[in-house]
């Protein structure tokens, strides 16, 4: 839930400005204090105000992106350590655990899943699109390949 009301618009730009900085390489992300001096803010301003804009501090936000990327990768058929490097975690033990926390299921086991649900690297990026949108509006035979039906 974003607060933006409270937050000056050229703070808010500048917010938006550290997001997106974080969307750009999230396995190269830069430290706090960097982010906050390339948006010009002070570190302890930077934080509060993060928090206050996107409901989460910088490095959590960091990691949900980070684990964006890893379902993506899983999805397309990367290994898991491949995926841990390549979305910028530097342990394996600690991205599979983090995973399992934040997802509920191991990345191998998720990665087993999707690739169930859509065997087809085609639809992989389905993956992402609400079933019940799909079942509507997707043709027919792929409704009735997720769902044993026909839509």
């Amino acid at each position: 839930m974003w607060k933006t009301d409270r937050l000056p618009p050229a703070t808010l730009a500048r917010l938006l400005r550290a997001r997106d900085r974080l969307h750009d390489a999230p396995a190269e992300a830069p430290t706090i204090a960097a982010l906050a001096a390339e948006v010009r803010l002070s570190r302890a301003h930077f934080l509060r105000s993060f928090v206050r804009a996107f409901g989460v501090t910088p490095h959590d936000y960091l990691t949900e992106v980070r684990l964006d990327l890893a379902k993506r990768a899983l999805a397309r058929g990367a290994s898991v350590t491949e995926t841990c490097l390549d979305a910028g975690f530097s342990s394996l033990g600690s991205f599979s655990s983090l995973f399992t926390r934040r997802v509920g299921v191991a990345p191998r086991d998720w990665q087993r899943r999707v690739r169930t649900v859509l065997p087809s690297a085609e639809l992989w990026p389905a993956i992402w699109i609400p079933g019940c949108f799909l079942a509507r509006h997707a043709p027919s035979t792929f409704g009735e390949a997720l769902f044993g039906r026909r839509g």
